[in-house]
């Protein structure tokens, strides 16, 4: 049984950090594309970054592009996000996706590819 549980979220200063992290049971997490979405209330989820199977390709929204960085230690099983110069705009509760067929750029506008999900983090900026 495919299974993603995050931890990491917080409440955090704008222009702070965070490191999320998603770990992965139940699939050889290598063999998987990891993403990573978020939500507010009344908004649809948001891609905000992936990381393709195999040759971990990494692809970003425009709007975290150069401040997140996401990563994944197969060894251990989780896939990182890690959250530099937060702006309150980030604060969205974020969830882990993982699918088995590769990813790209568009594959954050599409979560219903994913197949399996977190049940999600928040994570608060405060201005």
């Amino acid at each position: 049984q495919v299974q993603l549980a995050e931890s990491g979220g917080g409440l955090v200063q704008s222009g702070d950090s965070l490191r999320l992290s998603c770990v992965v049971s139940g699939f050889t997490p290598a063999y998987y594309s990891i993403a990573w979405f978020r939500q507010t209330p009344g908004r649809d989820r948001e891609g905000v970054s992936c990381i393709s199977r195999i040759d971990d390709s990494t692809y970003y929204a425009d709007s975290v592009k150069g401040r997140f960085l996401i990563s994944r230690d197969n060894a251990k099983s989780t896939v990182y996000l890690q959250m530099n110069s937060l702006k309150p705009e980030d604060t969205a509760v974020y969830f882990c996706a993982a699918r088995d067929g590769r990813v790209e750029t568009g594959s954050l506008s599409h979560p219903s590819a994913f197949t399996s999900w977190g049940q999600g983090t928040q994570v608060t900026v405060s201005s």
